[in-house]
């Protein structure tokens, strides 16, 4: 299940990094891409970055690594939550 789900993402993000034009016009412009990002291309590389995030979390589902890499990302922060890292201080 977990591949076809990954599958499925990979898909969804391929979209908005192959059809950008298309959802530019329909979707119109990020402020956010727009302000801070508008020497390299603005919304047309928002919309290319959030496609390729899509792809990537879709591969991590695929392979079943999401957990793992969610965990990696997040253990600054939770850290200290956890019993065995408070015995190690």
């Amino acid at each position: 299940m977990h591949i076809v789900i990954g599958l499925i993402m990979m898909v969804i993000g391929l979209l908005p990094v192959v059809k950008t034009e298309w959802f530019l016009y329909n979707f119109g412009r990020i402020g956010f891409f727009e302000t801070h990002m508008a020497i390299q291309g603005g919304s047309r590389l928002g919309y290319k970055l959030i496609g390729l995030i899509i792809i990537f979390a879709g591969l991590l589902v695929a392979v079943n690594l999401f957990g793992g890499f969610m965990e990696v990302i997040t253990h600054p922060i939770t850290r200290y939550q956890d019993p065995v890292d408070l015995q190690l201080q």
